[in-house]
């Protein structure tokens, strides 16, 4: 494969604007472009093998994007049904848990007015809305490559080669990628999408930003007994299981008919590497204020993903010679509100109205640059300014000392629109917190029972993945004799840790350790990408259609 004048050429198609993502960003940009102007041509590439199917998220959405794209949304039959009733947050110690006032949370963590989804059913509500209007949407197409003209331009994107053998040759079923160029490129893959994070380097976006901080968030989806229900009813807490100096938190939504979404976000910059966020999210389910809620329920679906938190200072520039980053490929997510959605269908519009207004005026592949200068002025901007210290105060002073200092600052930037602590900086990237394991207390996880908690393989089944063993293995160790003497030498092998689908682990063959990799477990979380302690592990999108088939989640 490395020969590429030996490849057949690409086919290609021309639109007026190509979107890589069909999330909550890509969809609304292309719906807000043909509202605009219905000639334009737009279309929606989806890795996943339908709208939605990689879709995971808590989630409650604030539905400020909904009301600004679709305003009477509201008078239609969609799956936006559970509106939140009562609000509750918790703090949870080894035995015990204290419920924290309402009146003392800052008036942005209210979650009244907003609803509990399944966000990947939105998706496919919304991909039927795209559809109605023009739009051409492509699941089970994954872009895997940028196209540049001769001026370094982005002119497009390409689709992954399918048919590829393990090998990297051509197999009997071998099929090139497709070309599809367009005026302006939107990217809305997600936390740290392999395009975007070219994007970031070879257009350096990220100068003079902060760097990028992200969680790993674990979702499981209940069906609970109808006594164990409350409809409405949104709960986060945060403390046990994780320590002090461990970030993260705990959500529970309980929506429609007896479906309670539960999740554990662990913050990436955590510092042991005899951590796991999997084993973490199984030992919460077992506090006394959380378990009864399953008693007489089961387990319907399991998915982990990457979530941004590093906001207001980590945003990248987000426009690029012909094209722009949207949603959480930008990283306009807000942390203490665990709520990405409405800030990334608020960019989806914006990025479509000024690639339209750019095409109006006959422009093509340059910089939208009134995006980049307006997101900050917008309701993205103010929604992430506010909650800006949050994530370092947290870093720096512990659980404890963090959340009570970000309040105030919260309460500061509410009342005044100031902050006592300015703009606080992130300090390192996530891949270099890691402790070597000798400086590091070794952790032991119970054994699941099978009832309330669950093992990776197990929970891997109930998140539908598949992917062809016979292809390249797209989770790419650069260097495989570093990983030994640095991945698992000095820190003990985290990776078969961190990674929430049992794709990593270490293995001793003759008396020495080898590094599988099972890449056909991998639910795409992008983890490895993220918390590699070298930046050793590169994840790319494997054939298109493949990974997770999330439902309702």
């Amino acid at each position: 494969m490395s020969d590429q004048d030996a490849l057949p050429e690409r086919e290609s198609m021309e639109y007026d604007v190509v979107v890589v993502g069909a999330g909550p960003a890509g969809l609304s940009a292309a719906i807000r472009l043909k509202q605009i102007a219905p000639e334009l041509s737009v279309v929606v590439l989806e890795k996943g093998s339908e709208v939605g199917a990689h879709i995971l998220s808590g989630a409650v959405i604030d539905p400020i994007g909904l009301d600004r794209l679709l305003p009477d949304w509201r008078s239609e039959e969609t799956p936006v049904r559970t509106p939140v009733t009562e609000d509750r947050f918790l703090y949870l110690g080894p035995s015990g848990a204290i419920r924290l006032p309402n009146f003392m949370m800052p008036r942005l963590m209210d979650n009244h007015g907003n609803f509990i989804v399944s966000l990947g059913s939105v998706c496919r509500w919304l991909g039927e809305k795209a559809e109605a209007l023009g739009v051409e949407i492509y699941p089970g197409f994954a872009a895997a490559e940028i196209l540049t003209d001769d001026r370094g331009r982005v002119v497009g994107v390409a689709t992954g080669d399918m048919g590829v053998g393990r090998d990297g040759k051509p197999g009997p079923n071998y099929q090139r990628g497709m070309a599809l160029f367009g005026k302006y490129t939107l990217v809305a893959e997600g936390a740290r999408g392999s395009l975007a994070k070219d994007l970031i380097r070879r257009f350096a976006l990220d100068e003079g930003r902060d760097p990028p901080k992200f969680g790993i968030g674990l979702k499981e989806l209940w069906e609970v007994a109808p006594d164990r229900h409350r409809p409405g009813l949104v709960q986060h807490s945060f403390g046990w299981p994780l320590d002090q100096r461990t970030g993260g938190g705990s959500f529970l939504y309980h929506f429609e008919e007896n479906l309670v979404a539960v999740g554990f976000v662990v913050h990436l910059n955590y510092r042991n590497p005899h951590l796991s966020p999997f084993e973490e999210f199984q030992r919460f389910k077992t506090h006394e204020a959380i378990r009864d809620v399953f008693e007489g329920g089961r387990r319907l679906s399991y998915g982990a993903r990457a979530i941004t938190e590093g906001g207001w200072q980590s945003v990248p520039r987000t426009v690029f010679p012909g094209g722009a980053l949207i949603g959480c490929s930008a990283g306009f997510l807000n942390v203490p509100r665990i709520k990405g959605s409405h800030n990334a269908m608020l960019s989806g519009i914006q990025a479509a109205e000024h690639a339209a207004a750019a095409i109006a005026d006959g422009r093509a592949h340059d910089e939208l640059s009134g995006f980049e200068a307006g997101w900050r002025d917008s309701e993205i901007g103010r929604d992430l300014r506010r909650v800006r210290n949050v994530k370092p105060l947290w870093s720096r002073y512990g659980t404890l000392g963090g959340v009570v200092l970000g309040g105030v600052d919260m309460w500061a930037n509410e009342l005044t629109g100031l902050s006592p602590f300015g703009t606080l900086s992130h300090g390192k990237p996530d891949s270099a917190t890691l402790l070597p394991a000798t400086q590091a207390k070794p952790i032991e996880y119970p054994k699941p029972d099978g009832v309330l908690t669950f093992d990776r393989l197990s929970s891997v089944f109930l998140s539908n993945t598949n992917h062809e063993e016979d292809q390249p293995v797209h989770l790419r160790v650069a260097d495989p004799v570093l990983q030994k003497a640095s991945e698992h030498d000095v820190f003990a092998g985290p990776s078969a840790r961190y990674c929430p689908a049992g794709v990593y682990e270490w293995v001793e063959e003759g008396g020495e350790p080898r590094f599988v990799i099972n890449a056909q477990n991998c639910v795409h979380c992008k983890t490895c990408d993220i918390k590699d302690p070298n930046g050793n592990i590169t994840w790319v999108p494997p054939q298109g259609g493949e990974g997770p088939v999330y439902l309702k989640m």
